[in-house]
């Protein structure tokens, strides 16, 4: 079985948890593993201390995102495919795991398309067409490097930075990185782990969604979760398995999603 595990940023801000290694071990000794992270809070933090102060933008549909200039995009790079992504290979080689850290650049395993434009909401709430800067969105994943990898016993870690059609750098958003990699894996399982229990509605945690309901919800779940559900039904659309959205945090965090004891499982 084939399982993308992504980790959110909200979950290493002190590193990789002891118990996160734990489960990605013990799950490594079954599966064929690709591990995806985030990290937004971290290269918000050395933004701020580089003093260059980060900016986010919200589209129509509520999508909160960084927005990316050229500086953003060299210190976006630096930190996830740089600082995060060796951090985590380290402790997952301490632990014996044999882990190989890669963004969207090396071999160019993703490529993406260069936004020309933004369309965003101010303010005010009016609508505005901004330049794309330096985002990008997956359009292309190299199988045949993350096959040889898994096939050859290794943990794929991936940093959500792609290769644009410069060859230059692009920020693109870790959970549809997740939901990429997945769909051209045509992966098993895709688990998203953040730092809450899963799809809450009305304040109600939300145990189970056909991808049908997933669509209808999108918009109800609030800012923190949209990209996550819009994710889910991306990866879903493109042949994985099933998603589960679930919490990081504790012992058992991987298992228990994947046995649906957990978290929110959206499913075809």
């Amino acid at each position: 079985m084939i399982v993308v595990v992504k980790v959110g940023g909200d979950l290493l801000a002190n590193g990789l948890s002891k118990e996160l290694i734990d489960e990605l071990e013990a799950l490594k000794k079954e599966h064929q593993v690709v591990l995806v992270h985030g990290g937004g809070d971290i290269v918000t933090e050395i933004s701020n201390k580089l003093g260059h102060e980060p900016k986010f933008v919200t589209s129509p549909r509520g999508f909160r995102s960084r927005y990316t200039d050229k500086e953003t995009a060299e210190i976006y790079t630096m930190v996830m495919a740089g600082k995060i992504n060796k951090e985590i290979v380290s402790a997952l080689q301490k632990r014996g795991i044999a882990a190989v850290g890669l963004s969207g650049l090396d071999g160019s395993l993703m490529r993406a398309k260069r936004k020309k434009q933004l369309i965003i909401v101010d303010e005010r709430g009016r609508k505005r067409v901004i330049d794309g800067g330096y985002t990008g969105q997956v359009e292309q994943v190299n199988t045949v490097l993350l096959r040889i990898l898994l096939e050859n016993e290794y943990m794929p870690v991936i940093a959500p930075v792609a290769i644009g059609e410069e060859a230059e750098p692009l920020n693109v958003d870790g959970d549809r990185t997740a939901a990429s990699v997945a769909s051209a894996l045509k992966a098993d399982r895709l688990v998203l782990l953040t730092d809450v229990e899963g799809v809450y509605l009305n304040e109600k945690l939300i145990n189970n969604l056909h991808i049908s309901e997933a669509k209808e919800v999108m918009n109800n779940v609030g800012a923190g979760m949209i990209t996550k559900v819009y994710a889910a039904v991306e990866a879903i659309e493109g042949r994985v398995g099933e998603v589960v959205i679930a919490s990081g945090l504790g012992k058992e965090a991987i298992s228990s999603a994947l046995a649906h004891k957990s978290g929110t499982v959206i499913h075809r």
